[in-house]
């Protein structure tokens, strides 16, 4: 009968265990998967967080009946299927730089641009070959980060949204616009893009200056024939350092007789 009992408890004792580690095993299992389920918790939540602030500018612009093309940076660019004219005044240092040039997308590529005057004369040879090589590194498509849209303001006349360019598309040269949120001020009364503000965040570096305040405001108007934003004015503030010496920029640009081609 002792043996028996012992047997029993035995038997009791290995079920217990065997209970227990099953209960162990499964409990583990199930914390692997809790694991694994707020891993994905957060990636679901993360990503609806980045849809979710587009949609609330999507549905802004829905509402109001505007284009869903103005969150697109590539169509806003300087237009390369467009022959225009352009000056260009430069302030710094107490010195003044006008420089006068065209744009012909159907020439080569190498001599798309025009330059006609650099202060009233003729343009050197450095001077043209400046003007193109800039004008080459500024043609940089960045794309939008959709995470970083906002809706800033929305009365009865205007809707003010902002957002930060992906810093994945951004290139090296223009590394600093990573650090810059745009603003784009749409007329509710016509549903169209009047002008994009893009302002650094903190202080950025330029080359070879150190930016505490950059401020470009470009404004636009719409050619009514192919729907296509052409950006006619834009106007660039810029407080910088050099050497510890301050140095204020301003740069002036216009762009006239749009032709598309």
């Amino acid at each position: 009968m002792k043996n028996t009992n012992a047997m029993t408890l035995v038997n009791l004792e290995t079920g217990t265990i065997e209970v227990a580690n099953r209960g162990k095993n499964k409990l583990e299992g199930e914390g692997g998967m809790i694991k694994t389920l707020l891993v994905l918790f957060i990636l679901v939540v993360s990503t609806l967080h980045v849809s979710a602030q587009k949609t609330v500018v999507l549905d802004a612009f829905s509402k109001h009946g505007i284009d869903a093309g103005l969150l697109n940076p590539a169509n806003l660019r300087e237009p390369d299927d467009y022959a225009f004219d352009l000056k260009q005044t430069t302030i710094a240092a107490n010195k003044t730089n006008v420089i006068i040039a065209k744009f012909d997308p159907s020439a080569p590529k190498e001599a798309q641009w025009t330059v006609v005057s650099v202060n009233g004369k003729s343009p050197s040879k450095g001077d043209i070959s400046s003007f193109r090589k800039n004008k080459v590194k500024s043609e940089s498509s960045e794309k939008a980060d959709d995470a970083s849209y906002r809706v800033e303001s929305e009365s009865a006349d205007y809707l003010i949204i902002s957002y930060k360019p992906d810093a994945t598309s951004v290139p090296k040269d223009a590394a600093f616009i990573k650090d810059c949120r745009l603003f784009m001020t749409i007329n509710l009364k016509s549903c169209k893009l009047e002008q994009v503000q893009t302002q650094n965040e903190k202080p950025v570096k330029i080359k070879i200056l150190n930016v505490d305040k950059f401020d470009l405001i470009t404004k636009y108007t719409l050619d009514e024939q192919t729907k296509r934003y052409l950006p006619v004015n834009e106007d660039l503030n810029m407080q910088a350092k050099f050497i510890g010496q301050a140095v204020n920029v301003q740069t002036a640009t216009e762009r006239s007789n749009f032709t598309k081609k």
